[in-house]
């Protein structure tokens, strides 16, 4: 079996080192915010390019506390908008109407599975504060269009990017290229942590250190309270397992673009559709997708045929129970993705059999 992602064998990579910085933070008898933090905290901002990384619990809450921080600052109210790809992960959405915000559902390009920043501009409305952006599947979603937008309408530019550490535009990472952004450290991720974590890099001192504050029970000075917060702080271990993981990040996403290369060369089959291609720089493949109108049939098929395969994601947020307001609206585009998507194996540990095996199946369907 070709696994989709084989962790065990990425976590191999970097075994001794590894385990010589957790024996290290076990040893020290200091397990949360201390130097494996800080250490982390500075490196990750040195290679994203922003002056402050906040080590938190997971992605998720990455993105709940930069608009949480807005709030806090007066700069966002409840009821508020937020402009949000129709075809993300629920995380993205879950983290506005945590907050009381309203989330503005916009479809995606089909081309690229990015939200169209075509039609963002017509969604725009006087509740509007903010667009969030989410670089799905690894594939850069900004464009100079929607940073002029930002501007035109004073809109703070989010960044959900989860799923691509260390993609870049016109030379910036994203994670660099708004005003904040939240990341993800769930082990799957092109960075991932032995567990879950998440951070929120900005530029913005007055965010950052309201959202150290906020992930820290809503408190800047130890037992006082500024803010009603919560506990969502990054461990000393994941720290300093990322920040092992980090020096080998650009070396794992070369390999998946060689990888994401070759099928994008090979692959050739009429049931078959690939996104755009893009610019080598935008794109670190944390997922391939691939969209078929006989999705399940192709999923079957290539199980049958030893490869691993995974949707992402089978259910529109908008067609989610938690979202049942939602469930009679129609964004069609966004459908027909969910309907369609298929995800084949890409990662930093697969050989170039497994690869050339991946493409010989998909293009031998019928």
């Amino acid at each position: 079996m070709i696994k989709f992602l084989d962790l065990k064998k990425i976590t191999e990579k970097n075994s001794e080192e590894i385990e010589n910085v957790v024996t290290n933070v076990i040893r020290s008898g200091w397990y949360l915010q201390g130097e494996a933090n800080k250490k982390f905290e500075a490196d990750y901002s040195s290679y994203i390019g922003t002056q402050y990384t906040i080590g938190c619990a997971n992605g998720l809450d990455a993105l709940v506390w930069i608009y949480r921080a807005y709030i806090e600052m007066g700069i966002m109210q409840k009821g508020d908008e937020v402009i949000v790809p129709a075809n993300t992960y629920i995380a993205s959405i879950l983290a506005i109407t945590d907050n009381g915000l309203i989330p503005v559902l916009v479809e995606p390009n089909i081309d690229t599975l990015e939200i169209d920043d075509q039609k963002i501009e017509s969604a725009i409305t006087e509740r509007t504060k903010s667009i969030l952006i989410v670089h799905l599947y690894g594939r850069n979603a900004y464009t100079s269009h929607i940073g002029d937008l930002c501007k035109k309408y004073n809109l703070k530019l989010v960044e959900d990017n989860a799923q691509a550490h260390g993609c870049m535009f016109n030379g910036k990472r994203t994670g660099s290229l708004g005003d904040a952004a939240g990341h993800s450290f769930y082990p799957g991720k092109n960075l991932g942590a032995l567990g879950d974590g998440g951070a929120v890099t900005t530029n913005d001192k007055e965010l950052a250190d309201t959202i150290r504050a906020l992930a820290n029970y809503g408190s800047q000075k130890k037992y006082v309270f500024k803010y009603k917060g919560r506990n969502s702080r990054l461990d000393e271990i994941q720290a300093a397992v990322l920040d092992v993981k980090l020096n080998y990040l650009d070396q794992d996403n070369t390999r998946r673009k060689e990888i994401g290369a070759y099928y994008y060369k090979n692959i050739n089959n009429p049931f078959i559709t690939l996104p755009k291609q893009l610019p080598i720089e935008e794109n670190v493949f944390h997922i391939f997708p691939i969209l078929c109108t006989q999705r399940d049939r192709l999923q079957e098929y290539l199980t049958t045929n030893g490869i691993q395969t995974l949707i992402h994601y089978p259910i529109p947020p908008h067609k989610q129970e938690c979202y049942q307001e939602w469930n009679n609206q129609s964004y069609p585009i966004s459908e027909q993705i969910h309907l369609q998507e298929l995800s084949i194996p890409i990662s930093p540990v697969m050989t170039d059999e497994e690869m050339k095996e991946v493409v010989k199946a998909i293009n031998n369907f019928q």
